[in-house]
């Protein structure tokens, strides 16, 4: 893998999304520079992530399912 799908990979995998103006999270920018592998490769990296997440979290949860949570419960 070339250093700039390295930058990219690192980017992509990481839970931090922008949100468009109706507040909906929006895909990263580097996904859509990202191959079909490097993709693949993203997701299998970004679910490795958020388990390591979860198992550091006293109450199990990613930074995704806490973000999800926050969705649920502000859009009520």
């Amino acid at each position: 893998m070339t250093p700039e799908n390295e930058a990219l990979l690192e980017a992509v995998v990481g839970a931090h999304r922008e949100r468009d103006r109706d507040g909906l999270p929006r895909a990263h920018p580097a996904w859509h520079d990202l191959d079909e592998e490097g993709r693949l490769e993203a997701f299998e990296a970004a679910l490795q992530a958020r388990a390591l997440e979860a198992a550091l979290d006293p109450e199990h949860l990613s930074t995704t399912a806490r973000a999800v949570l926050a969705d649920l419960y502000t859009r009520r």
